[in-house]
């Protein structure tokens, strides 16, 4: 069993190449992760379900379990932060992965220095306590905590699309194009493929407000602009 270091956080590191994890790890250790390592969709699984996981850098293609289909699972019983690694040019993967619930994606072959400021940021904004509360009408939302509120009742989202609401709320009543919501959500300037992970984890935001039975106009798309909430 892996040592794990006293305050570091703890990377899962998937993939089915030893040379691609052993890369990844590398990466990430740049940045003082902590990383533990699967070739499998089940030995992750494991881990996930027997070690205290911060991150998950996450190959969409596995043997077993396909990658995406591994991140659903993770989804359905956790909110830890989830990067997918995905052939250039694979948008359909990409978005797949980002409706499925990952937070953030890096295309191979990449940069190592770029995952690693990737992981960083995202396990940032998991962790972040720089937001202030957020309230418009009944909907209530607290970024620094991931605490979401409906007319008093909580509704349990995960970080991303936490972050996602927030921005949406403190600016009601205004249109927010898809580089702005980039820029104020992931915290990066505009790249291949981004609209699509906007657009992803707007679809993924609306379909978990309706299994809560929040309002369908909370989120609203507007053609050819952007997105925006109106002012409840």
């Amino acid at each position: 069993m892996e040592a794990i270091a006293p305050g570091q956080p703890v990377a899962l590191v998937v993939d089915d190449e030893p040379q691609m994890r052993y890369i990844v790890t590398f990466a990430l250790e740049t940045q003082s992760f902590t990383c533990l390592s699967a070739g499998t969709a089940e030995e992750a699984w494991e881990l996930l379900r027997s070690r205290q996981i911060d991150l998950v850098v996450l190959d969409v293609m596995l043997p077993d379990l396909g990658g995406v289909e591994l991140c659903r699972r993770v989804r359905a019983t956790s909110d830890v932060p989830i990067i997918l690694l995905t052939a250039l040019g694979d948008e359909e993967d990409r978005i797949a992965g980002l409706e499925a619930g990952a937070d953030d994606y890096v295309t191979k072959p990449f940069s190592p220095r770029e995952l690693a400021l990737r992981a960083s940021a995202v396990l940032r904004r998991s962790g972040t306590t720089a937001g202030d509360v957020v309230v418009n009408g009944p909907l209530r939302v607290v970024p620094s905590t991931g605490e979401v509120t409906w007319q008093g009742v909580a509704v349990p989202l995960p970080d991303t699309e936490v972050r996602l609401l927030a921005v949406l709320a403190r600016h009601a009543g205004t249109v927010l194009e898809w580089p702005d919501l980039l820029n104020a959500v992931w915290e990066t300037a505009e790249r291949a493929g981004g609209k699509e992970m906007v657009r992803a984890t707007v679809y993924r935001l609306r379909r978990h407000l309706e299994r809560r039975e929040v309002s369908g106009e909370l989120v609203l798309a507007i053609r050819g602009r952007g997105y925006t909430m109106p002012v409840l």
